[in-house]
């Protein structure tokens, strides 16, 4: 019965609300730094549209990348990411959570409406609009990059920019990504990488390096922050 309640839509929009008022609350009150930022910032300003990927678990901790970004290059705020987010119900609820942070939902995965999802990513790119995308998302394999990051790389010609971020005040759940859940009142710090360029041919062996790159600006969020390694991917 509690079961079909939590399920019943009314009930999830609600819970999606206060997620969402949760996350501004931790933005707001978490002293952040962005670091790494300046080679992306660069391509923005010069209007090159990016994919920026990040491990599923580090979602509820990236909120702050656009307002950070938005205070060192003007044009953030002229741009509308679009996030690629699951058709399951889990995927539309984290999307209803986020929508406050301006983001524009595309919804798809490998496993279902993936060639829609695609071809709306790549609609966005040629519009000049970021995208954003957890590439072990929806359900994993934890840290193992679906070759759709890739394959869009390699098509639209965007750079791919591994991101991560992580907070002194945090917790980890017993998720199959053991998602990070920031808590207010902390220290926190977002990473950009290098963008990887990625050759229209050159999806395959690619891949590798993007998951390496994720694993890196994860490892370095962590090291920042104090938090320690969780093992398993």
């Amino acid at each position: 019965m509690m079961r079909k309640l939590i399920r019943h839509p009314a009930v999830q929009a609600g819970l999606a609300r206060l997620i969402g008022l949760y996350l501004v609350l931790v933005v707001r009150t978490t002293r952040w730094q962005l670091l790494g930022a300046e080679p992306a910032l660069d391509l923005i300003a010069a209007g090159q549209p990016l994919i920026l990927a990040f491990w599923h678990e580090r979602l509820p901790v990236m909120p702050a990348l656009f307002r950070l970004a938005r205070a060192r290059e003007p044009r953030v705020a002229q741009l509308r990411p679009h996030v690629l987010v699951s058709q399951h119900r889990d995927g539309r609820f984290i999307g209803a959570a986020v929508a406050r942070f301006g983001v524009t939902m595309v919804y798809g995965s490998s496993r279902r409406g993936g060639a829609i999802a695609l071809a709306g990513l790549l609609r966005a790119l040629r519009q000049g609009q970021p995208v954003l995308i957890t590439p072990d998302g929806p359900r994993g394999p934890r840290r193992r990059a679906a070759p759709g990051v890739a394959q869009l790389a390699a098509l639209s010609g965007a750079a791919v920019v591994p991101l991560s971020a992580a907070s002194t005040a945090q917790r980890r759940i017993r998720s199959w990504d053991r998602m990070m859940i920031p808590l207010p009142f902390g220290r926190g710090v977002v990473v950009c990488g290098p963008p990887i360029q990625v050759p229209r041919d050159g999806a395959p062996a690619a891949l590798p390096g993007i998951e390496a790159a994720l694993d890196a600006s994860c490892a370095e969020a962590d090291r920042l922050c104090g938090v320690a390694e969780v093992p398993g991917g």
